[in-house]
Parts: C-alpha cells; structure tokens; sequence
C-alpha cells in the first residue's frame, strides 16, 4: 500500500528511542525526509546512524534540542522551519503518589508533554495551511482517557493532548490538514522496559514475571495481556501521517491493546 508521503518532510519529536524511533524509521521506509529529535547530541547522532544502518539511502538528519522549554522549541523551529508531518511524541511519565507531586513537577510534566506539542504545532500550521496539506499527530496515551492513581499528573497531560489535538482540528475544517492524537497502551519503551527491570529486582523476580504481574494488577482489562511493541504503535501513527488517512481528523485512535473497556 502506498501511504503517499514520499518526499514529504517529517519531524518526529523525542525519537532517539522507543515508539519515536520506530515512527521514525517507518516513517522514512514510506520515503518520508525525517527529522529525528532528542535532548542531547550524542543521543541524536547515534539515533541517525542506527536508522541509516536500518535504511541505507534514507534522508535522515538529527536535531539535538529540549523541547521541555520555549527556547528548545524555538532553536529547533529555527533549524527546521517547514514540515509536512509533525508527531508529537515526546513524553515523560514517572509514578508518584497523588500527595507526593510537587508544583514543580506538575509544571514540568504540562510543559514537556503539552506545550512541546502547541508550540512546535503553532510553528508549522501556517506552512502545512498554506501548502493544503499536512498532517499532525499527537502521540497521547489510553491514561488520558483512564488516569491511573499511580501517576495523576502524567494521565493529566495526556487527557490535555486529546484536547488539543481535537480542539486544533476543529480549527483547520477544509484546509486540508488534519490533525489526530495516537493512544498507545502500556508500550514496551526503552523508559518503560527500564522501569520494569527496575521493579522486578526490588522484588527479586525476573522482568518476565513482573510484567505477568503488572497487567494481572495494575492493567486487567488488557485484552493483549502483554506491552505493545513501538512498531505496532508506530503503524498506527504512520497510518494517521499518512494521504490515505485523508478523511481521518479530530481523532483519539487507539493502539491500547484493549485496555479501555469501551467500543468507541
């Protein structure tokens, strides 16, 4: 099937790693020019390299910023002034009881999930209005939609993200441009498989059996039973990318593994 981005330039934020990597490199497999993002430059170059290595032939390129600050953003815009494509997926997540969070946290959260997001967003919608074509995506997550207890302010940004992206879309009706977020359910990330290993040897288990655990007490309704892999995450997002998903905006698409209990 042809996805019709060949040549299109695409940015994919926070994709050093896990479901951003892979949407890069699939992505690019579509003959996308992707731009790959993350804080540091050692990280951003060994990132490049690998999915060169992966797709030799590929137009790739790296730019290093933190897009937790309006600076980070602005440096990166400046580097990268036009994009086609743009998938938020920069994220952070961290358990911590309710009671626990401090007001510094909750604005780093809202600033590195949300307005990374808005403002890369603000940046590059007049571009893709004025080309006719474009494609945005935020990258949220099955907790803006359920909030797990274990980590509030993360489901918070989340639920915002939904928001937005379809507040956004009701803004661009006609224009050509369509905008949608990707709920992915618990994901084996490169984050998320180190917060595991992490819990396993607190309990003297092997990852295997934590995993078992976590989605027999803390995701039961999983109908997978399992994390999802990036690229089962990154086929969704490259789908809403693509020009077949034309009639596709104002979305929230699951890629949840069933875990919300609902058929809509």
């Amino acid at each position: 099937m042809d996805f019709g981005i060949t040549g299109k330039r695409a940015l994919v934020t926070g994709s050093t790693a896990g479901i951003g990597f892979a949407t890069a490199c699939a992505l690019a497999r579509e003959g996308a020019g992707v731009t790959i993002n993350g804080r540091t430059a050692a990280r951003v170059e060994a990132a490049v390299e690998r999915l060169s290595a992966e797709l030799p032939g590929a137009a790739v390129e790296g730019i290093a910023a933190d897009l937790g600050t309006s600076d980070g953003c602005r440096e990166l815009a400046e580097r990268l002034p036009e994009a086609d494509i743009l998938v938020n997926n920069l994220g952070i997540f961290e358990p911590k009881p309710f009671e626990e969070i401090p007001d510094d946290d909750w604005h780093r959260f809202f600033e590195v999930n949300v307005l990374s997001g808005i403002r890369l967003a603000r940046h590059y919608l007049a571009g893709m209005r004025t080309r006719g074509w474009g494609r945005i995506v935020f990258v949220s997550s099955e907790s803006g939609i359920q909030i797990p207890a274990e980590m509030i302010h993360y489901g918070m940004t989340k639920t915002a993200q939904i928001a937005v992206a379809r507040g956004l879309a009701e803004t661009l009706a006609g224009t050509g441009v369509t905008v949608n977020s990707v709920l992915p359910g618990p994901t084996s990330s490169e984050g998320v498989s180190t917060f595991v290993d992490q819990m396993a040897a607190e309990r003297g288990i092997d990852a295997g059996e934590m995993a078992q655990e976590f989605f027999r007490t803390a995701r039961p309704t999983s109908l997978l039973q399992r994390f999802t892999t990036p690229e089962e995450v990154a086929a969704m997002i490259v789908y809403a990318c693509s020009a077949s998903a034309s009639a596709t905006t104002g979305a929230a698409l699951r890629v949840d593994g069933g875990v919300v209990r609902a058929i809509v």
